[in-house]
């Protein structure tokens, strides 16, 4: 049976104007043990004067850690979403998003394809992200992190397209980030039959929950959303979602992605009651 460990995606403080430090310390508050940092390179303006999250991978890699340790909370993934089409970013971009997550102990850097330019056709596109993922699975392979792909972008709205990728590099590394919301909102496919597609390689999820309202004016036009609303809010059935994780042999995170505080602290307490005897307690 399938046995689940909830974390809380930074996001959640984005429209807070909080710092990465001060988003931690409220996680913790809410009752959060893990989070996943969304991370960037360089040294940004916004996080620099502390009114947003993302954490510079100009840092020394164990500040992270510490920042974490001094509230309890352990890391359980990195939001090192790179545009695997576009490799001179990319490579560099998860190379070091996987070093980070192994200092922090966590086994996960999640991504997507992104954006693919108009003067890029497929057979280029899917060129430049075997590249990508040739040289990202070799730093994943040395340092045992698993790099997760999700359905975010024009070929992962279908899990024929997501699994396309992710089998593009033959490796027990590469595996799927399952996110609840973005699969719903491509509105391409069932989004049920499509985590069934992938089941065997979701290793990581992103409990992203879509609103009523958000679905009425954006369900088929688009192929994925930074947050959703507080999970059991809106339009994602999660009784099953989880039965068809059921069969799984192993731990899953569920990384809550919503928009505000006041939701990531319903989100918890929704999940926690849903999942029962699933939850991981530590």
């Amino acid at each position: 049976m399938a046995k689940f460990r909830i974390s809380l995606n930074m996001e959640y403080c984005r429209s807070a104007d909080k710092s990465f430090r001060e988003g931690v310390k409220i996680a913790a508050e809410l009752g959060y043990k893990y989070i996943e940092p969304m991370v960037h390179t360089g040294w940004g303006l916004l996080s620099e004067v502390d009114y947003f999250h993302s954490f510079s991978m100009e840092e020394d890699t164990l500040l992270m850690k510490e920042i974490c340790d001094s509230h309890g909370v352990k890391v359980s993934s990195i939001s090192g979403h790179s545009p695997l089409m576009k490799p001179e970013a990319a490579v560099s971009r998860l190379t070091r998003s996987i070093i980070l997550a192994d200092a922090c102990g966590a086994r996960f850097v999640n991504s997507d394809e992104m954006i693919k330019d108009d003067w890029m056709d497929d057979k280029l596109a899917f060129e430049a992200m075997n590249y990508t993922l040739t040289k990202a699975e070799m730093v994943a392979r040395r340092h045992k992190v698993y790099l997760c792909i999700e359905p975010h972008g024009i070929y992962t709205k279908t899990a024929e397209g997501l699994m396309q990728i992710v089998n593009l590099v033959k490796s027990p590394w590469i595996q799927v980030n399952w996110d609840t919301g973005n699969s719903y909102l491509a509105g391409v496919e069932d989004p049920y039959d499509g985590l069934m597609h992938v089941r065997d390689s979701v290793y990581h999820i992103h409990a992203k929950d879509i609103s009523m309202e958000q679905s009425e004016m954006e369900r088929g036009s688009v192929t994925g959303t930074p947050v959703g609303c507080a999970c059991g809010e809106g339009m994602v059935n999660w009784d099953k979602v989880f039965e068809i994780l059921e069969p799984i042999d192993r731990e899953i995170f569920l990384s809550v992605e919503c928009g505000k505080i006041d939701e990531a602290k319903r989100s918890i307490k929704f999940l926690e009651k849903v999942l029962g005897n699933r939850l991981i307690k530590d």
